[in-house]
C-alpha cells in the first residue's frame, strides 16, 4: 500500500494538485482536524520499503451513518478536497461510492445548517473516486492481482520452504492454515508453487468421501518414498454441505486413519507483515500513477472507477461492476453453485486450480492413455530460478498425456552426448522451490552438434522437443528449424518456454527467473539503503545483470526506488549524467539523505560502473559520498519466488498440451513429419494473453547483436521511475484512459498473472 500512496503523492504533486493524507481510513476522514494533512514530496521518503500503510487504517462504524458521511463531507469541503483516491477492499470502495452518490445532497444538507454556503456547494459540486485494490486475498474480481497478494504469497512460500526441510528430516505431514475466509486464491497459488498434496478452498469443495481419497493419495505417497506431505487449507475451507473443514480435523484424521506424525501451521498475521515483494511495489507505482491520472480525467459524468492489472496492462473499470461480480461470486458460494464460483473468479483462478489438478493426482497407470510419443526436455542457457517447476510440469503433464518424457542433461551439448534419461512422474517430486537447474544447462547452440543431435534423437526416437531457457534456447530452435532442409530428425514440434533472469528473449513480456532476480536486486537495495540511514549523505552506485538489456536495472529502479537507472536502450551522454548529480545534489540538501542509482552492465561501454562512481565521488565532494555495489550471479541464485515457481508451472504445462496437439497434427503412416514454420514456436506472454509464435516470425522483431527485442513493452515505465524520483519528463498515456466493462474482459484471455 505504501508504494501506492508514495505513487499518488508524488505523481499528484507533479501535475501541480494539491495532496492530502487521511490518516486512519474514514475514521480520519470523519473525525478531521490533524489526521487531514497536506503532504509534499518528501512526507512519502522511504516508505517504499516499509509493509503495512503508514496512513494507517481503521473500520469506521460512524461513517456508515449519514450524519458520519456529513461530517466527514464537511471535513472535506473545509480543504477544498474533491477527488479521492481509496486503497482498500470491496468494502472501502462500496463505502467510497455511496459517498460520492450521496454527495451533492450532503452539500445541500450542511448549507442548510448553515455550515458552508451557497458558494461551496456551486464549488465543490462533484466528488471524484477512483479506487485501489488493497487485498492479500485477491479476492475482487476485475482484476488479476490486489495489491499485497504476491508479498503475501512470498510469507507462505518461505515458511512452506522452511517447514519442507524440518519435515523431510523427520518424515512428517504438514497442515498449514493460510488465510482467505471467502477466497482461496493464496492456498490454491501456494499449494501450485510448493507442490502440495491436497489442498482445501472455499470455492471448490472436495467431493462427498474425500477422507478416504486423501488418506489413500498420502500412504501411496509415503510408499513411493517422500518424506513429507503438505496440506494447505484455506481458512474459509468448506466441504459440500457447506460445512468448515479446519487445520485440526485434517490433522486428526491424518493421525487417527494413517498414524502419520503430523503437525499443524497456522500462519495468521504473518502473511499481512513483511516487506512488499517487488511485483507488489511495481504494480502499486503503476496503478498510483494511473489513479492520479484517471481523477485528473474525471468529469461529473463518468462513474467511480477502479484501476485494476489485466495480464501486464493497467486498466480501469467501472467500480460497482467490479463489486458486484465481486458480490456473485459470494452468492454462487452460498448456494453451492461451487463450478459456477470458480468460473466468476475469472480465468486466472480457473486456470491455477485446472493446473492444479492436472499436476498433483497421478492416475494409475492402466488409466492413462497409450501415445507411444517420445518428448525430450532440456534447460538451454544460464540458470535461471523456476526452470525446474516448469520442467517439473512439463514432465507430469506429457505424462498425463501418455507421451514417455526424456530429460536431457546439460542441454544442447548433453543432448550431443547421449546423456538422456527417461524420467517419471515421481523424479520430479519436489522440484518447484528448487532454484538453478536440476537438469543442468549449458549456453552451448546446436550449430556444431547438428550430426550427432540427429543421430541422438534417431537412436531415442524422440518426436518433440521442449526448451526451456533464455535467448540461447530461442537461436538454438532457428538453427534446429533451418537444420530441417538437412536432417528429417528435426521435422518434429519444438516449442520454447522463455527462461532467463534477463527478460531479453523476443516474443514474451514476461520470462522465468526475472521475478526472482527483480526480488534480489530488490532485497539488496533496500538493505544497502538501509546501511546508510543515520549516517551522512550517501549515494549508492549498483551495477546488474541483464546483457545489454535494461529491464533488470530499470524495474529494479521502479521497485528499489532509484534516482536514476542507466539502461543501453536509452543512451545517455555525459551531460546527463551532470543533470543526475546535480539532481542528487540538491536531493541531498533537503531532509532525504541518501541516493540510489542503478546501471546495467552493458548500458554504455565506456561510461563503467567505475567510471560513474569516480564521477559522482568528485562532483558530489563536500555534499555527499559514494558507495558502489556489482551485484553478479547472486541474481541468479536464490528459491524461486512464488510468481516464477507458478509462471513456470502454468506457461509449462500449457506448452506441453500445445505438443500433444501438433503430435496428433503431424502423425502420418506411422510416423511424425512436422516441418512448416508453425510446428517450432515459442509460448510468450503478451499484453493480456499467452500465446505461441513461429520462432522464424519473431526474427524480425530481434536485435539479434545485442540479444534484446526491438520493442520492449516495459520502456513506457520509464519516465514512472524518473517522474517518482522528481524529474520532469513526459508521460505517455496513450495505452491509459480507456474505461473497460468487467463483462467485456476477454474472457478467453489467459492472463501471465499468477
Amino acid at each position: 500500500m505504501n508504494a501506492a500512496v508514495r505513487a499518488v503523492v508524488r505523481m499528484g504533486i507533479y501535475v501541480n494538485a494539491k495532496v492530502y493524507f487521511i490518516y486512519e481510513g474514514y475514521q480520519g476522514m470523519v473525525d478531521g482536524g490533524d489526521n487531514i494533512v497536506e503532504v509534499s514530496w518528501e512526507s512519502v521518503s522511504s516508505i517504499l520499503q516499509v509493509g503495512g500503510t503508514v496512513i494507517g487504517s481503521a473500520r469506521c462504524k460512524s461513517f456508515r451513518t449519514r450524519e458520519g458521511r456529513l461530517q466527514a463531507a464537511l471535513n472535506l469541503v473545509r480543504r477544498g478536497i474533491t477527488n479521492l483516491c481509496v486503497i482498500g477492499g470491496d468494502g472501502s470502495l462500496t463505502g467510497a461510492n455511496l459517498f460520492r452518490e450521496e454527495w451533492s445532497g450532503l452539500l445541500e444538507e450542511l448549507a442548510q445548517k448553515g455550515k458552508i454556503d451557497a458558494e461551496a456547494v456551486k464549488k465543490y459540486a462533484y466528488l471524484n473516486i477512483v479506487g485501489m485494490v488493497g487485498s492479500i486475498d485477491n479476492d475482487f474480481c476485475g482484476t488479476d492481482m490486489t495489491i499485497g497478494t504476491d508479498s503475501a504469497l512470498h510469507r507462505i512460500i518461505e515458511v512452506v520452504d522452511a517447514i519442507m526441510t524440518t519435515a523431510q528430516s523427520h518424515q512428517r505431514t504438514f497442515v498449514l492454515e493460510v488465510m482467505g475466509r471467502h477466497c482461496g486464491y493464496l492456498a490454491l497459488v501456494s499449494a501450485l508453487a510448493c507442490g502440495a498434496d491436497w489442498v482445501f478452498i472455499p470455492e471448490y469443495p472436495p467431493e462427498e468421501g474425500w477422507e478416504d481419497t486423501m488418506c489413500v493419495k498420502l500412504s501411496e505417497n509415503r510408499a513411493r518414498k517422500k518424506r513429507l506431505n503438505i496440506i494447505i487449507v484455506a481458512e474459509g475451507a468448506i466441504d459440500c454441505h457447506n460445512k468448515p473443514i479446519t487445520s485440526e480435523k485434517v490433522k486428526d484424521l491424518v493421525v487417527q486413519r494413517l498414524g502419520f506424525d503430523t503437525r499443524v501451521t497456522i500462519l495468521g498475521h504473518v502473511q499481512r507483515g513483511g516487506t512488499p515483494s517487488a511485483f507488489d511495489r511495481i504494480l502499486a507505482s503503476r496503478m498510483g500513477v494511473e489513479a492520479v491520472l484517471a481523477l485528473l480525467e474525471a468529469t461529473p459524468d463518468t462513474p467511480a472507477c477502479v484501476v485494476s492489472l489485466s495480464g501486464n496492462q493497467a486498466v480501469r473499470l467501472p467500480l460497482m461492476e467490479c463489486v458486484q461480480m465481486t458480490q456473485e461470486v459470494q452468492k454462487a458460494m452460498d448456494e453451492g453453485r461451487f463450478l459456477e464460483a470458480v468460473r466468476l473468479r475469472g480465468r486466472s483462478f480457473e486456470n491455477n486450480l485446472n493446473t492444479y489438478k492436472l499436476l498433483s493426482n497421478k492416475r494409475p497407470d492402466a488409466e492413462l492413455p497409450k501415445t507411444n510419443f517420445n518428448v525430450a526436455v532440456l534447460n538451454v542457457g544460464a540458470p535461471a530460478a523456476g526452470m525446474n517447476a516448469a520442467v517439473r510440469a512439463a514432465v507430469r503433464v506429457g505424462i498425463t498425456e501418455g507421451h514417455k518424457i526424456f530429460a536431457v542433461i546439460d542441454g544442447f551439448e548433453g543432448f550431443a552426448k547421449g546423456k538422456i534419461k527417461e524420467i517419471s512422474w515421481g523424479d520430479v517430486g519436489g522440484w518447484t522451490g528448487q532454484g538453478g537447474s536440476i537438469l543442468g544447462t549449458k549456453r552451448t547452440l546446436p550449430a556444431k552438434y547438428l550430426e550427432k543431435i540427429a543421430e541422438q534423437m534417431r537412436t531415442n526416437n524422440i518426436n518433440a522437443l521442449m526448451v526451456i531457457g533464455g535467448f540461447e534456447a530461442y537461436l538454438g530452435l532457428l538453427e534446429l528449424s533451418a537444420a530441417r532442409e538437412k536432417y528429417d530428425e528435426f521435422c518434429v514440434p519444438m516449442v520454447m518456454v522463455p527462461a532467463t533472469v534477463s527478460n531479453n528473449v523476443p516474443g514474451s513480456d514476461f520470462s522465468i527467473g526475472a521475478d526472482t532476480a527483480l526480488n534480489t536486486i530488490t532485497d539488496t537495495c533496500d538493505r544497502i539503503k538501509q546501511s546508510a540511514s543515520g549516517t551522512k549523505r550517501r549515494v549508492f552506485i549498483i551495477e546488474t545483470m541483464g546483457g545489454y538489456c535494461g529491464y533488470l536495472a530499470n524495474m529494479g529502479g521502479l521497485a528499489a526506488g532509484a534516482d536514476a537507472a542507466y539502461i543501453f536502450e536509452e543512451q545517455f551522454d555525459i551531460r546527463e549524467l551532470q543533470a543526475n548529480v546535480e539532481h542528487l545534489t540538491e536531493k541531498m540538501k533537503t531532509s532525504i539523505q541518501r541516493g540510489l542509482v542503478l546501471r546495467n552492465e552493458n548500458c554504455n561501454e565506456n561510461y563503467t560502473t567505475d567510471f560513474i562512481y569516480q564521477l559522482y565521488s568528485e562532483e558530489g565532494k563536500g555534499v555527499f559520498d559514494c558507495r558502489k555495489n556489482v551485484l553478479g550471479h547472486m541474481q541468479q541464485g536464490g528459491a524461486p519466488s512464488p510468481f516464477d515457481r507458478n509462471f513456470g508451472t502454468k506457461i509449462s504445462a500449457k506448452a506441453m498440451q500445445w505438443i500433444s496437439k501438433k503430435l496428433k497434427e503431424t502423425y502420418r503412416k506411422g510416423k511424425v513429419f512436422a516441418n512448416t514454420d508453425d510446428s517450432v514456436c515459442l509460448l510468450g506472454m503478451r499484453r493480456r494473453n499467452l500465446v505461441f509464435q513461429p520462432v522464424v516470425e519473431l526474427k524480425s522483431e530481434t536485435d539479434f547483436v545485442h540479444r534484446i527485442p526491438k520493442e520492449q513493452w516495459w520502456l513506457k515505465l520509464r519516465p514512472l521511475m524518473k517522474i517518482l524520483a522528481k524529474y520532469k519528463t513526459s508521460y505517455d498515456v496513450s495505452d491509459s484512459g480507456q474505461l473497460e466493462h468487467v463483462a467485456m474482459l476477454p474472457k478467453e484471455a489467459e492472463t501471465g498473472a499468477i
